[in-house]
């Protein structure tokens, strides 16, 4: 159980949640809302696009999906609720665009993938934009189809000088992953360096521009974060205890086994991957999913000569999926709570969602080039 934790790139993910955690306190999201409104506020579908964007944004700061429904959600829901959107739209856009955050680095989800198996996570990080732009696309398709039907309220259009205004205000925190793509892009540090470096510069900016971090919130925020670590470390060990059981049963040459009678080929492998992750995302958190499954299924990727990066994309992308999923997914528990809509409800109207990111998996599966494009400039 000790050696599955004994991994320095696992040091990633209490440091981007630290970071995360520091940003949110500091009270970086009500920049982020605000200048993502006075930017889309105005267009059909007003607080439906304002909520994709605002989690686009965050997403390049938390790389967690639940953060992100945990720390915007709140505010989105209540702001979609005095503005006369019904809970069943607040809810479902809410939920749903909380995926995007693990595909825009940072991603901690990446990261123990990359540990799990042994892909960079640099290309991982990379390998994930363009994927979460589309998601971020896809969805604001879905809303805008939505508020027509429904006539849903916009914003008043804000002037230039007021966009402006809000962005200067909000860059700093906009510029959070780029400080860390960049700087892993161009070599100035790695993976794990760069979650360090990202805690510093979310105290950095606070300092500087926000002035709005306390060590009353900067002691919640390690605080929360220790738990939330220590959560995840007890899972991570348990999983290896669990893949040593496994391996000494050879339950994944079984299952390497079960995969290549059923696929002849890279597509139909894939599509085998994407119906079974589905189906245990409906009953399995993702983290347990991720553990358990990488390691059995990458090598055989690899035997059908899939890209490393490319199969990552799309189990983390599948997993993304899973949080939305009813009877378990995790997503709609946090907006349910946070927002205070009950869960059966809410699991209903989650269902016209999951085609926007199902239609994103079914391109990233067919065009490997928008996953592996920009991790190919590494080389």
């Amino acid at each position: 159980m000790v050696d599955g934790l004994n991994s320095f790139p696992l040091l990633a993910v209490p440091l981007f949640i630290l970071a995360a955690g520091i940003l949110n306190s500091a009270g970086i999201t009500n920049h982020l809302f605000g200048f993502a409104r006075a930017l889309v506020g105005h267009v059909t579908g007003g607080l439906g696009h304002v909520n994709v964007l605002a989690s686009l944004f965050f997403s390049g700061m938390s790389g967690s999906a639940l953060a992100d429904a945990g720390g915007l959600g709140k505010m989105e829901i209540e702001a979609m609720r005095e503005a006369g959107y019904d809970d069943d739209f607040a809810g479902s856009v809410t939920a749903a665009s909380s995926m995007i955050g693990p595909l825009v680095p940072p991603s901690i989800t990446m990261v123990l993938y990359g540990v799990i198996a042994n892909v960079s996570i640099g290309k991982l990080f990379l390998g994930g934009i363009i994927p979460g732009v589309l998601c971020a696309g896809a969805l604001m398709v879905m809303v805008y189809v939505l508020a027509r039907r429904r006539d849903y309220p916009r914003d008043p259009r804000q002037s230039v000088g007021q966009i402006g205004s809000l962005f200067i205000r909000s860059l700093p925190a906009l510029l959070t992953p780029v400080v860390i793509v960049g700087g892993i892009f161009s070599g100035l540090f790695s993976p794990t360096e760069a979650a360090a470096v990202t805690v510093l510069y979310a105290i950095a900016i606070d300092v500087i521009f926000y002035r709005e971090l306390t060590f009353r919130r900067l002691w919640d925020a390690i605080y929360e974060t220790t738990v939330t670590s220590a959560a995840i470390a007890l899972i991570v060990a348990g999983v290896a205890l669990l893949s040593f059981i496994l391996a000494r049963e050879q339950a994944p040459q079984q299952i390497a086994s079960l995969f290549l009678g059923i696929a002849d080929g890279p597509l139909t492998f894939l599509i085998a991957v994407n119906l079974m992750i589905f189906v245990l995302g409906c009953f399995i958190e993702a983290l347990v999913i991720l553990l358990i499954i990488v390691p059995i299924l990458v090598p055989i990727a690899a035997g059908f000569g899939i890209d490393p990066v490319h199969f990552g994309i799309i189990v983390v992308l599948n997993l993304m999926i899973s949080i939305l999923t009813p009877p378990m997914g995790m997503a709609l528990f946090v907006v349910a709570q946070v927002g205070n809509i009950p869960y059966q409800r809410l699991a209903r109207a989650i269902l016209p969602w999951l085609i926007p990111p199902f239609v994103v998996l079914i391109l990233v599966c067919a065009f490997p080039i928008l996953s592996t494009g920009l991790p190919s400039l590494m080389d």
